[in-house]
């Protein structure tokens, strides 16, 4: 039984052996070229004797290669491995391009360390741990000084060292999160080495040269725990489709706002402005109609005070109960102000404001409110509200224009 020779010798893609044991759909080789599930990478896919696999794993000392059906073959058989070449020559791509992208982030981000990896048909995550904060800018540099990097066809190559020698060497990034089962009992470890641009602990598949990546499409940005911060990338035809996707909407972009592609961030800019502008024209205008709304409720008679009582539909309770606070006044400085204001807000669950100036406390009118038809709320003698009354709109009006109410 051996480990994966895939690492060492990753451009091998058919290999001939004998087959070891057979338990059910499960067959172990004295060697295989075929890459076990591990250290962020995903398993290969290929046929063994002719047979479909559906997974690759490391188990002790083994490999352990699952078909998809039992196999016709025996232990002793000689049989022919085949790896997917698509599928490995992504792995490989990606992978290496992940070590790219934390190069990248060596000469971007501060108290850089890993904080996981992993590899998907569609796209490569990296977690960094980091105290900078990865914004838009440090998003869009990290992808350029990616894709510079394989323009620069920087060599890749990999060696054996020393476990306590490659922890020694602070050049060496290990990623403890995908890599600490790997190396848990391990006296040596494989790092690998983009030239001039990064080191680290690695026992994956990769390309030899940093332009075999190709172009890589950095894609979003989370924040999967603390002091994390997951950058997602995608290499290959995704990367590809994902950056023409871009084009063509910032294009688009452009066309709609009539200026050339360099000005779109200025023109979003400026139509973000204006849009603020006329929310807050809007909100005023809003403002001025539910105020006129609250004021033309009609008026009744009760104790000697006015009140102002009626339904107001189409905005919530915090606005009509600063509008009516507005409309309600000391008769020395607003001669037509009311003594009470007494709002119903429209829809199935209404709503009840009420805003007084003098001798009616309003806190103690929403407690009747509430009593008579359920739902909560309270205040003060000079406003209160209250909410989710069970009853319809104009049945709450009648009764706050009632003696009762």
């Amino acid at each position: 039984m051996s480990d994966s020779l895939a690492p060492a010798q990753p451009e091998v893609r058919e290999f001939k052996t004998t087959v070891e044991s057979i338990d059910g759909r499960d067959v172990t080789l004295p060697e295989t070229y075929f890459y076990p599930e591990g250290g962020g990478q995903p398993a290969d896919r290929g046929t063994l004797g002719g047979v479909t696999l559906d997974d690759v794993q490391s188990r002790g000392e083994a490999v352990v290669h699952t078909l998809a059906e039992s196999p016709a073959f025996e232990a002793g058989d000689t049989v022919a491995g085949v790896v997917d070449d698509d599928f490995r020559t992504y792995c490989m791509r990606a992978h290496t391009a992940s070590h790219v992208l934390y190069g990248a982030g060596r000469r971007l981000l501060e108290d850089l360390g890993y904080g996981g990896f992993g590899i998907t048909d569609e796209k490569v995550r990296v977690d960094f741990e980091t105290s900078t904060d990865i914004d838009d800018d440090v998003l869009v540099d990290l992808e350029r000084l990616v894709n510079r990097a394989v323009w620069d066809s920087r060599p890749v190559s990999w060696e054996t060292r020393a476990v306590e020698d490659a922890r020694a060497d602070g050049a060496v990034a290990f990623n403890d999160k995908t890599e600490a089962d790997v190396m848990a009992d391990a006296d040596s470890v494989r790092v690998v080495t983009v030239e001039g641009w990064d080191e680290a602990a690695c026992g994956g598949t990769h390309v030899s040269d940093t332009r075999e990546i190709g172009p890589v499409t950095v894609l979003d940005r989370s924040n999967p725990g603390e002091g994390l911060t997951r950058v997602e990338f995608a290499v290959g035809p995704v990367a590809i489709d994902r950056r023409s996707e871009t084009h063509r909407e910032l294009r688009a972009a452009a066309r709609e706002a009539g200026v050339g592609v360099d000005g779109v961030a200025d023109a979003v800019s400026r139509l973000a402005g204006e849009r603020d502008d006329l929310a807050d024209d809007l909100a005023s205008l809003r403002e001025e109609v539910l105020v006129g709304r609250v004021r033309e409720l009609p008026a009744v008679e009760r104790d000697g005070n006015e009140w102002r009582i009626g339904v107001i539909e189409g905005f919530n309770a915090n606005a009509v109960g600063e509008a009516a606070q507005s409309t309600v006044g000391d008769a020395a400085d607003a001669p037509d102000a009311p003594d009470v204001v007494a709002a119903v807000g429209g829809g199935p669950a209404p709503f009840v404001v009420v805003a007084a100036a003098g001798a009616v406390d309003a806190g103690e009118v929403v407690d009747r409110v509430t009593d008579e038809f359920g739902g909560g709320g309270g205040g003060a003698p000079a406003f209160a509200q209250g909410g989710g009354l069970d009853a319809e709109p104009g049945t709450v009006v009648e009764f706050l224009g009632s003696t009762d109410g």
